[in-house]
This record gives structure tokens, C-alpha cells and sequence, in this order.
């Protein structure tokens, strides 16, 4: 059933998006995702280059080997003008950014100086705000920005069951209750998961994150609410209205480790709008330790 699954994401890439002449542009960040991005457009043609948000980018030396430079977050000005220097067509936001730029220390230029009010009020409604502006603010400048998802689309989660194991009756009603539970907070842009134990919502994201929320969730086992109940599932998946281009759910090895360590029964991700890191890891890893993971049709309620 795995295959079956991966080779309709697969299938997808009959449809990539990019012209011949496209020169594609990472803005790498934390994790994984910007070095897969980029492995994935190398495979598919398209060699990067690459913008390493310094401080934040991580796994350097695998990207370091496609062209790149660095910008820190202060300078966000010169974005545009760093991308057009290196005729940079479309450009894919890929990875964690984990600290917001300080507004004092934002090197300004005339171009930003126009889109400041705009950057202070997404600063202050939440993640997603923040980037719909930057989004809007480079195609507003000529460069088309584009999600991981549409152009390397064997990143995105397929849809069914993905994994040996499959959920039983009891684990569609908790990835009913938790993907209700995380649509509601997902429309304060507060977080994208939760996790429901016993056909009830028990633990939701913040702004620790998907790790912070299954720690919280191994600790709450000993709570007395929770005696002798088992199995439970994390769902993670678009926040109503989210920017589709920037920032997808996105589940990984660490992801499954963490969930078993949990002592959930599986992870359910909305198919499509959800991204499954080092794939073949995480379902190998899922596989050995009995868990399942489950792409759900967007926007339809879990069944089973």
C-alpha cells in the first residue's frame, strides 16, 4: 500500500511547473526540506541556487554545494536585489526560521521602507501573516514564488494509508478529534498539529512545536485522565486560509521516533498540503516501530 500511495505523489510530477528557461532560487532555512528542495530540482533539471538565512540553515555543507550566498534576516531588505542579482526567476521559501528579525536592527532601503507597516502587522498577527507579506512582496517584484510541493512533488504526503499498519476504528475517531482540534487552533495561527488520546483532542501545538507538543504528550501518560488509555494519534495539517507556498506541515523521521516515544498509534497529515521528509527513512522507521501514517484527502473529514 506504500508504493501504491508514494507513486500517486509521484505521478504528479508530470505536472511540474517550472519553463525550461526558470532559474530557481532556495531560501534555505532549518531541517531537511531545503536541501531535499534542492536535490530534487537538481534531479528534475533545475540546479539551484541557494540563499542560506544565516543563523538558521543548518545542514550547510550539503547545500554548499549548489551556487549560493548568505543574507541575515536584518538584511531582508536586500532579498530582491540579492535574487535578481543572480537572475533568479522563482524562488521556493524552504525550512525553519526560528527567530523574527529585529525591527530596530532592519537595514532599510526605499523598497522596504514601503512594505515596513505591512512586515509590523504580520510580525503581530503570526507566522502566517509575516508570510503572505514577504510572498506578495517578491512577486510584486517580478519574482513568482512557488512551493516545494508543486515543484519536487514527491516531497508531498500521498493520499491512504502509506505504512504497514493501518488505523483501527478507535484511531479514526481520535484523527477526527485531532484534525478538528488542529483546523481551530490553525485559524488563530496559532499551530498546525494536535494530538487526541481516547476520541478526545488532549494536547495542542504552540509555539514550542510539533517536538515541544509529543514531550508535552509523553508527560501527560502519567496524567490521571489519561490511566490506562493507549494507543492515540498526531494530526498535522494546513491552517484555514494558510499561504500554501511557505511553510506546509511537515512530519520526519524525528517526527515518528517522537510519536512512538509518545505512545501514539499513528500520525495522520493531510494529503497533498503536507510534506513527508527523507521519505523512505520515515516510512522505514514507522514500519519498525508498528506505527501508521496516513495521507487524508484536504479538506474532508477523517473516516475510516
Amino acid at each position: 500500500m506504500a508504493m501504491t500511495a508514494m507513486t500517486k505523489t509521484e505521478a504528479a510530477a508530470a505536472d511540474f511547473v517550472l519553463s525550461p528557461g526558470a532559474r530557481v532560487g532556495i531560501v534555505a532555512g532549518g531541517g531537511s526540506l531545503p536541501v531535499e528542495v534542492a536535490q530534487g530540482l537538481a534531479a528534475h533539471g533545475y540546479p539551484p541556487f541557494i540563499l542560506l538565512m544565516e543563523g538558521e540553515a543548518d545542514r550547510r555543507q550539503e547545500l554548499l554545494r549548489y551556487e549560493h550566498g548568505s543574507l541575515a534576516l536584518e538584511q531582508i531588505g536586500s532579498l530582491v536585489a540579492t535574487l535578481k542579482r543572480h537572475g533568479i526567476t522563482h524562488v521556493i521559501l524552504a525550512g525553519e526560521i526560528r527567530r523574527r528579525p529585529r525591527l530596530t536592527d532592519i537595514r532599510l532601503s526605499l523598497g522596504l521602507l514601503a512594505i515596513v507597516p505591512s512586515v509590523i502587522m504580520a510580525l503581530a498577527r503570526g507566522d502566517d501573516g509575516l508570510l503572505k507579506v514577504v510572498t506578495r512582496g517578491l512577486e510584486k517584484r517580478g519574482i513568482k514564488v512557488v512551493g516545494a510541493h508543486e515543484v519536487v512533488p514527491e516531497l508531498a504526503a500521498g493520499e491512504g494509508t502509506l505504512t504497514a499498519a493501518k488505523p483501527k476504528q478507535s484511531d479514526w475517531r481520535d484523527i477526527e478529534a485531532a484534525r478538528l482540534a488542529a483546523k481551530a487552533i490553525g485559524a488563530l495561527d496559532i499551530g498546525q498539529a494536535a494530538i487526541a488520546i481516547g476520541g478526545r483532542a488532549i494536547a495542542l501545538e504552540g509555539i514550542e512545536g510539533t517536538s515541544g507538543l509529543l514531550e508535552r504528550a509523553r508527560a501527560l501518560r502519567g496524567h490521571g485522565r489519561l490511566a490506562g488509555k493507549t494507543r492515540g494519534v498526531l494530526v498535522k495539517c494546513a491552517k484555514p486560509g494558510q499561504e500554501l507556498r511557505a511553510d506546509l506541515p511537515s512530519i520526519g523521521p524525528q517526527t515518528v521516533e517522537a510519536a512512538h516515544a509518545a505512545g501514539l498509534a499513528g500520525i495522520a497529515v493531510e494529503a497533498g498540503r503536507s510534506l513527508i521528509l527523507e521519505g523512505p527513512a520515515t516510512l522505514s522507521r514507522a514500519n519498525a516501530l508498528g506505527l501508521f501514517i496516513v495521507g487524508l484527502p484536504a479538506g474532508e473529514p477523517a473516516h475510516g
